[in-house]
């Protein structure tokens, strides 16, 4: 592939990650819902579909699918479908707002008259003091790591953000884009552009598969899920969440209706 071809490749990958479509929707309620940094596993999610459209076409599978009338549909009302469960389920989620943690009391020792204290009453303090104090040392180094672990176990919670696990997230945005037929129909006309027949196919592809992604990886996560933070701040409240939630839900149902309503 010749450095304008590819340079033709990269301008044409760019716009077509920037324009909205069910993938930039899921990538910003990932990051409202996670958080910037786990938002990752939705957007490689994503990427593994990709990676199953360009092979399907690469294999001539595309072609197979783009002319049989039955195989098309299917794919796209199972699409469709999906999307429009992931809108309701949104739409419909409850809002999650965590209460601050309390700290824990810190009970104080007794404080010994300085009449009542005698010299020997005075040395037996400052021996048991000393057991006392190497035995709780060694006592609080035992249990730091449970201590660490129980700390760290409701930290996500309490930042708001959901606990969500990484493979859902994957999962989900693994679907998201593999229930569109209309990307193997894209692809097919898409990568074509690129390809030059009289040349060794296999480097062709990877080129294209691997900058496509590139560029995808890049948008997704530098630009939806950025901007998804600026409506962060509404999340913060019960309020504020239910109305992301209902956004987002409605957007997901009129990506699924438009998938399965325009042909």
């Amino acid at each position: 592939m010749s450095f304008s071809v590819w340079v033709a490749l990269l301008a044409a990958s760019v716009v077509i990650s920037f324009t909205p479509g069910a993938g930039a929707v899921n990538t910003m309620g990932n990051a409202l819902k996670v958080g910037l940094r786990r938002s990752i596993w939705g957007i490689l999610g994503q990427q593994a579909a990709l990676v199953v459209h360009i092979v399907v076409v690469a294999a001539g599978l595309g072609v197979l699918v783009a002319n049989s009338p039955v195989a098309f549909d299917a794919i796209r009302y199972a699409g469709a479908a999906y999307l429009v469960y992931l809108g309701i389920r949104q739409f419909l989620a409850k809002p999650v707002v965590t209460a601050p943690v309390a700290s824990a009391p810190v009970a104080s020792a007794p404080v010994a008259s300085t009449g009542e204290a005698d010299a020997s009453g005075g040395a037996e303090l400052v021996r048991t003091g000393a057991e006392t104090a190497a035995g709780t040392g060694a006592s609080v180094a035992a249990s730091a790591p449970a201590g660490a672990a129980t700390v760290a176990a409701p930290a996500r919670a309490a930042s708001g953000f959901s606990t969500e696990s990484s493979w859902s997230l994957f999962r989900r945005g693994l679907l998201v884009n593999l229930s569109n037929p209309k990307a193997i129909v894209f692809f097919l006309a898409f990568l074509p552009q690129f390809i030059r027949p009289d040349a060794p196919l296999l480097p062709q592809y990877l080129i294209v598969g691997a900058t496509v992604i590139a560029v995808d990886i890049a948008v997704m996560w530098g630009f939806f899920a950025l901007a998804a933070r600026s409506f962060r701040r509404a999340t913060t409240s019960a309020r504020g969440q239910t109305i992301v939630n209902r956004v987002f839900g409605s957007l997901f149902l009129i990506v699924g209706v438009a998938l399965a309503a325009i042909h």
